[in-house]
């Protein structure tokens, strides 16, 4: 069960009039915040066996960090629901890394839909921001990007896709993008050798068009997207080395 609740909304009344409102200082406005709460749909057989649960958890971050990626991966199934059903493609995922705090706790159900824990603990940023904080470590590119001393390649948006698919767990998607995604970076970086991955890539994508896919083909995916990650890392550290 997902329950979503909007915290600091700005009352309806402060909403009201067509005109713009006239201001002197641009101050910040206050913004609010969303909080969504993934409750399991077995209950715990006791309270010592949930107290048990959340004390393992506590003692291993990699633990808790990956509950909180399968927390994710639920709430981005809602999302792309929500983008589908109301055709809205700036609808986007949420990244774990991006939460302004993690939760992870137990209580009664309708008190931890409302944010109240019987007991709870908050997952200590390196267990859901590390693999994020890696990926936005290069401020050379982004710079010799803004410079105009490189440019963005079309494959490397197309290889976030097909990552970001993978992450939320939505494997088709994921097979039919690799194979535009692996297309693009054979066009653009000619020195990148992944052409051997094309049969099991366009295997897994003819595969999707029908259903879920076998195993297999979804491990064949898994590779390609972390082969042409790799190849893109490689790519970006030599644009930031030139002169």
């Amino acid at each position: 069960m997902i329950v979503l609740r909007t915290l600091g909304a700005r009352q309806r009344r402060h909403l009201r009039g067509r005109r713009g409102r006239p201001i002197g200082d641009a101050e910040p406005e206050p913004v609010p915040t969303s909080r969504a709460t993934l409750v399991r749909p077995e209950p715990f057989d006791s309270k010592e066996q949930a107290g048990r649960w959340l004390e393992g958890l506590r003692r291993d971050p990699d633990g808790a960090g990956a509950e909180a990626a399968d927390a994710a991966r639920e709430l981005n199934a809602l999302l792309g629901a929500h983008r589908a059903a109301a055709a809205d493609p700036y609808a986007r995922d949420v990244d774990v890394g991006e939460a302004l705090v993690v939760r992870v706790g137990y209580g009664a159900g309708d008190d931890v839909a409302d944010g109240r824990f019987a007991a709870a603990f908050e997952l200590p940023p390196r267990a859901v921001r590390g693999r994020r904080a890696e990926r936005l470590a290069p401020q050379e590119r982004l710079a010799a990007l803004l410079g105009g001393r490189d440019r963005v390649l079309a494959c490397e948006e197309l290889v976030l896709r097909a990552r970001a698919d993978l992450d939320a767990g939505r494997e088709r998607e994921a097979a039919l993008q690799a194979r535009i995604a692996l297309e693009a970076v054979l066009a653009e970086l000619p020195g990148a050798e992944l052409a051997a991955d094309r049969s099991a890539v366009g295997q897994a994508a003819n595969a999707a068009l029908h259903g879920e896919l076998p195993e297999e083909l979804l491990d064949a995916v898994k590779e390609a997207v972390a082969q042409m990650d790799l190849a893109l890392r490689r790519h970006s550290r030599a644009a930031t080395r030139e002169p």
